[in-house]
């Protein structure tokens, strides 16, 4: 089995904060269902609130720090890849596209000479 990196968290504090950011998101999305007769803004809000509030609590534990500092690099990563441009996009939808018309039509094909293969020759149906 390959060797897996678990993320556990060891101290009380860190402990503590993760689940007061965790209860603090599930505040939010029960305020939302709590609140149903409020307008759809106080709703969302609700929702929001519970998660802003949640992810600054969360970004106080060490664990919370590592995510963010992932998310971070993350995002920095995707800034670095070479994406295709519009040409190069359309050419390669045209390939693909090609390439799915000319199978179908080859299966088309090799399913039409079984069945003229099994039907007609070795069965003797004629349809």
């Amino acid at each position: 089995m390959a060797n897996q990196n678990v993320e556990t968290v060891t101290s009380a504090a860190d402990r503590a904060k993760v689940m007061l950011a965790i209860a603090l998101v599930v505040a939010g999305l029960v305020g939302f269902y709590m609140l149903d007769q409020l307008p759809a803004i106080a709703r969302v809000g609700s929702v929001l609130g519970g998660l802003v509030a949640g992810s600054l609590v969360g970004m106080t534990s060490s664990p919370g720090q590592r995510f963010f500092a992932f998310a971070k690099d993350s995002w920095a990563e995707t800034g670095r890849v070479v994406w295709p441009t519009r040409k190069e996009t359309t050419q390669m939808t045209m390939i693909v596209f090609a390439f799915v018309v000319a199978m179908a039509l080859f299966l088309w094909v090799v399913d039409k000479l079984l069945e003229w293969g099994l039907y007609d020759l070795a069965l003797g149906w004629k349809g």
